[in-house]
């Protein structure tokens, strides 16, 4: 099913991520007639990834962990608040968190973005599946999905997509394909020594 939306989005996929069997960034290009995945490690600017010219640079949010941000919003680079009708494009990154922060990294200009922060209220549909380093950390599907939403996108967009997610996610607990982290026993009790 495809869910139409004013918003673009582009997903920087770091060339690593292409093959991992429980990425979103697939769901997401499939799911979303203007969404691209971008496969690379650098690029010059916005419109060199996006392969276009005449891009505004200044339509566009990145997607950005702050851990200041109260709530969600989306500001310009200087943290002011920007209404969410001026945004045209959202840009994810996708990889785990160490790559994500590689292509960050390796793109300065990203920094000059407005930002968009979010808030996740639940974990990530992952759950035990993919280690996720915070328990606010979510997929790019679910961190795209929330953005959308916040910037006046509909919410069965979001809804829609997380069912698909869900389904990838549990057919993939269901085959075992990926081992589920093991629990870890309980410490035997130690009783104390007999009198």
């Amino acid at each position: 099913m495809t869910y139409p939306t004013q918003r673009r989005v582009l997903i920087l996929q770091h060339p690593q991520e292409r093959d991992a069997l429980l990425g979103s960034a697939q769901i997401l290009e499939a799911s979303l007639p203007q969404a691209r995945i971008v496969v690379g490690l650098s690029w010059r600017n916005l419109a060199h990834a996006l392969g276009e010219e005449g891009v505004d640079a200044k339509r566009w949010a990145v997607l950005f962990p702050d851990r200041e941000a109260e709530g969600e919003q989306v500001t310009t680079r200087g943290g002011q608040p920007l209404r969410t009708s001026e945004i045209d494009g959202i840009i994810a990154l996708d990889g785990t968190w160490s790559k994500a922060k590689t292509l960050w990294w390796r793109n300065p200009w990203l920094n000059k973005l407005n930002r968009l922060s979010l808030k996740p209220k639940q974990p990530s549909i992952y759950g035990k599946l993919r280690a996720e380093p915070k328990r606010e950390y979510v997929s790019t599907l679910e961190s795209v999905a929330a953005a959308l939403t916040l910037c006046g996108e509909p919410p069965e967009v979001e809804a829609g997509l997380q069912r698909v997610f869900r389904t990838l996610v549990q057919r993939v607990r269901d085959a075992k394909l990926i081992p589920e982290p093991a629990r870890r026993a309980p410490k035997p009790r130690r009783r104390p020594p007999s009198v």
